[in-house]
């Protein structure tokens, strides 16, 4: 009588089943899908932190050319007359009250290349206090808003006082 050689069967049963191949390869898609998502929104949101600056950038030059302005118009001697019509002619605060540029713009009114995409607006508030000084007799509040489309809207603010 011969002698069948015995079969482990433990080392038979050593694969992987399709239930668990399939199991397996559709966590490593979840996995994977979740870590592109991260990727993605970072990459989306990369150049936030560079708009933010310019935008921050942007609003303090405009606010320290007005602020560099005089406070009493030196045509006429008074706080706010009509503002001059050409921005290389403003010559006091109340001269850049409503001023809306689309694009940053340079102090003689050109735009700034690579910064069209921003919007600039200024106001300037004739009724402010600051300790103790009221309205347009001592002091003026001057806003600078500057936007850029849905990310960025920042407003910075300075006085100018009658000195």
């Amino acid at each position: 009588m011969a002698v069948r050689p015995t079969v482990d069967r433990s080392r038979a049963r050593s694969g992987l089943t399709l239930i668990e191949l399939v199991i397996s390869i559709a966590i490593f898609g979840i996995a994977l899908g979740g870590a592109l998502l991260a990727v993605n929104h970072t990459t989306v949101h990369s150049a936030d932190p560079m708009i933010q600056h310019q935008a921050s950038a942007i609003a303090e030059a405009y606010l320290e050319e007005i602020l560099l302005r005089k406070f009493l118009d030196p045509d006429s001697g008074s706080v706010c007359p009509a503002p001059e019509g050409a921005r290389d002619l403003y010559d006091n605060v109340c001269d850049y009250a409503g001023l809306d540029d689309s694009g940053a713009r340079d102090q003689s009114g050109s735009a700034v290349t690579g910064l069209e995409s921003y919007r600039v607006r200024v106001s300037v508030d004739t009724t402010a206090t600051l300790n103790g000084l009221t309205g347009s007799a001592d002091v003026l509040r001057v806003d600078v808003r500057v936007n850029h489309g849905s990310r960025v809207d920042l407003t910075l603010s300075g006085y100018q006082t009658r000195y």
